[in-house]
């Protein structure tokens, strides 16, 4: 089906008024909201980490107020159990059954808040419902439903008390982002309205569950051309190859990026994706992939610098034309 420009002008003006309702909450962070966002209509999870008091949970918690559906927030003890996440089976003395229970996983919008605070147990039953988009107990699955996103924040400062996410559990966010300190306008903008304990609020619902999904679905007819899935396939074979990466971008990671290219492109109103729509995402969508050697870490490199040198060695298709 090819998208016509009246669509595609149609998902851009969406998209915006998505944006502006978010960035009622959180100032001065465009990028990272048009992110978010980009992840929810690509049907994925995001994973934000940063240090504490950066707008994390202000950020999960506006956009799950911007879907008119259903939003749960749990926040992650060292002692929460699988249950508390998926849900526990009580019997029924009327029926002699056992009943599910529903946990607060299921909703549209999961806040998971401070997950490298619960156990890798707890981690591991979160991230299966996430792939699987069910719960499994006793035999019968219960699905989560439509439009289901999970966004989770994790402290990378504090490491008492925390289990981090392994490389393999890492891999099932679509999109790893950060926000960091907000700049001088803004701050002084935000201690302007000290008075508000929650920004997030005042963030009302702009879209249903039926609109996100009418939108995903559009969104997966963005025409990619061959040069630029070949180009996305070279990006990542490269990451393989670097003396400092351990471990590189897989083929899941690839199919990452060309969904996010895609809804990325048709936000701007545009029904095909560029070679500057892939570097625009290489960040958030390969870094939290990489893993980098113990000798490259101990000399300081980063992530960031490999990504850098990945996208100045691996050049760029020429052709940008649609389909």
């Amino acid at each position: 089906m090819t998208i016509s420009q009246e669509q595609a002008s149609w998902f851009a003006d969406t998209c915006g008024k998505l944006v502006a309702n978010i960035e009622q909450a959180v100032l001065g962070k465009r990028k990272a909201v048009r992110l978010a966002l980009t992840c929810l209509l690509s049907d994925g999870h995001l994973l934000i980490e940063d240090v504490p008091g950066t707008g994390k949970t202000m950020l999960a918690k506006a956009l799950a107020n911007t879907v008119r559906g259903t939003n749960s927030r749990i926040q992650f003890t060292p002692d929460m159990l699988p249950s508390d996440v998926t849900g526990v089976q009580v019997y029924n003395e009327s029926t002699k059954k056992f009943d599910f229970h529903r946990g607060p996983i299921f909703a549209n919008v999961v806040l998971a808040d401070e997950i490298n605070r619960a156990s890798p147990k707890t981690q591991s039953a979160l991230l299966e419902v996430m792939e699987e988009g069910h719960v499994t107990m006793d035999g019968e699955a219960f699905p989560v439903g439509p439009a289901f996103m999970v966004i989770a924040t994790q402290n990378p400062v504090e490491l008492a008390g925390t289990y981090p996410l392994p490389e393999a559990q890492l891999d099932r966010f679509l999109i790893k982002t950060e926000l960091g300190h907000p700049d001088h306008d803004t701050t002084v903008a935000i201690l302007a309205e000290a008075a508000r304990r929650d920004r997030s609020a005042a963030v009302q619902p702009v879209i249903t569950v039926r609109g996100v999904t009418e939108m995903t679905a559009l969104a997966d007819q963005v025409h990619v051309d061959a040069g630029i899935l070949a180009y996305v396939s070279r990006l990542a074979v490269e990451t393989r190859r670097f003396p400092d990466v351990a471990l590189g971008v897989s083929v899941r990671g690839c199919l990452a990026l060309v969904r996010c290219a895609k809804t990325w492109a048709l936000s701007q109103g545009r029904a095909f994706v560029t070679p500057d729509d892939v570097r625009d995402l290489v960040w958030p969508v390969f870094c939290h992939r990489l893993v980098l050697t113990p000798d490259a870490r101990f000399a300081g490199t980063e992530v960031r610098h490999v990504v850098d040198r990945l996208l100045a060695d691996v050049a760029p298709p020429r052709e940008r034309g649609a389909a």
